[in-house]
């Protein structure tokens, strides 16, 4: 039989015993590591293309690889496993810590790239997603999972896409390393602030998880690696308002350190005095804060502007029409006239929209058959707008006096002192 020796010897009753466990088979393992990935959120593609032997296997850019759906619409699959659940740390929310009583697993490198190579070829796979819980020490664990892609790259000439997770405390070399066999790494955050960190994860540092991400900019402005990183932050598991998490994916974007912030709503897996007593994880806070960072990165916002009167989103209505509502002055905007940046600051306009009815005024006049015909979104942007000092909303009384009640039960502080060119025939927010 395989045993595996999990114990040093250790003195007890006056005699040394040492422990042993009979090692799982690898369905078993594999069962085990796979479930204790699953609440890894920074899994998507990175949209890169490299140089691919022509006697490979696999191909990590043709169609797109990402977590859920490729580029061209198809949902594709990776092998998302922890290489081990053995980890040093003992992260109060997280299922591997230290002391949890839970069923432990480790695969080789071997194993790894093994696995990879009979999914892919049977077309159950289309990459690999590979982390690990710390291993003896971070330089060692990540030793093993670079040995692991460098199997998959160099002996078997996969080219499919793989993502490596950083492990802090990791050498630059190591790093470094990693970059050169990876579609895509990412080294997590988990937690927005020190004092979260200490509160609830006393094994790690804010430099010690920062430190990686140092690296990823210091090897793209030094060498042009083309592996773009994300990193991932827990969200409900601390008090820490929006507006503190989205100060911190701002000044990573702002200083290139990540291609991608992940926000992951807090699952409760284990007890603690220090953890939130909660029901339900707050999915929707994840789902306000993504629509937040598409603003802060897409649309030109500024984070004062998504938090002039809270420090949180607003869980009831989406932030760019939080602040829309917020700012009626700027509305009804004139599409015939509107630049590119007033357009994408309309709610139900995006920057795909925008730049439609930019090219389109070129050609003809706006009518609202025209931007159907464009698969332009009215619904809500109808509410926000006039084509040639025209509204398009065409209300009678009865929906008037219907709506009057509406607005006044959702939104009644809106319609305080409102300024004196808007009424309810011109704006309207209830069908949003």
């Amino acid at each position: 039989m395989n045993f595996v020796n999990i114990k040093k010897n250790q003195e007890i009753f006056s005699k040394k015993i040492t422990f042993y466990y009979k090692k799982p088979d690898l369905l078993t393992r594999l069962s085990i590591l796979s479930m204790s990935a699953k609440y890894d959120n920074s899994c998507s593609s990175s949209g890169g293309k490299r140089e691919t032997h022509p006697y490979g296997i696999g191909n990590s850019y043709l169609s797109g690889i990402c977590h859920t759906w490729s580029s061209d619409g198809r949902c594709v699959s990776l092998l998302k496993i922890l290489m081990t659940n053995f980890c040093i740390n003992n992260c109060k929310y997280c299922i591997n810590r230290r002391q949890n009583d839970v069923p432990r697993a480790i695969l080789t490198p071997e194993e790894i790239a093994n696995l990879t190579l009979e999914f892919y070829r049977r077309n159950y796979i289309e990459g690999l997603f590979l982390s690990s819980g710390i291993y003896r020490n971070p330089d060692y664990t990540m030793e093993l999972m670079i040995k692991a892609a460098k199997i998959l790259r160099y002996k078997y000439y996969f080219n499919g896409y793989i993502h490596l997770k950083l492990i802090p405390g990791a050498s630059r070399e190591l790093i470094e390393e990693a970059f050169k066999v990876a579609d895509r790494v990412s080294s997590n955050l988990e937690l927005p602030t020190e004092e979260s960190l200490k509160k609830l994860a006393p094994d790690k540092s804010f430099i010690k998880l920062y430190q990686p991400l140092q690296v990823i900019r210091d090897i793209y402005e030094e060498k042009q690696l083309k592996a773009p990183a994300s990193t991932q932050i827990i969200i409900g598991a601390t008090p820490d308002t929006d507006k503190t998490i989205l100060s911190v994916s701002e000044k990573l974007y702002r200083e290139k350190m990540v291609r991608r912030v992940y926000y992951s709503a807090y699952i409760p897996v284990n007890k603690d005095k220090d953890l939130p007593d909660i029901k339900n994880p707050p999915f929707l806070r994840e789902h306000r804060l993504y629509q937040a960072d598409w603003l802060l990165r897409f649309y030109g916002f500024k984070l004062d502007e998504l938090f002039e009167n809270s420090e949180n989103l607003s869980l009831e209505i989406d932030p760019k029409l939080a602040w829309a509502l917020r700012h009626l002055e700027n509305f009804p905007i004139e599409l015939t006239k509107a630049d590119y940046y007033e357009l994408i600051r309309i709610p139900g306009i995006g920057p795909v929209s925008a730049k439609k009815i930019i090219q389109a005024r070129k050609y003809g006049e706006l009518s609202p058959e025209s931007l159907k015909k464009l698969g332009i979104p009215l619904k809500r942007a109808k509410y926000f707008i006039t084509i040639k000092g025209k509204s398009l909303l065409q209300l009678n009384k009865k929906e008037i006096n219907l709506f009057k009640e509406k607005q006044l039960e959702l939104f009644p502080k809106f319609f305080i002192n409102l300024p004196c060119k808007f009424s309810y025939t011109t704006v309207h927010f209830v069908d949003f």
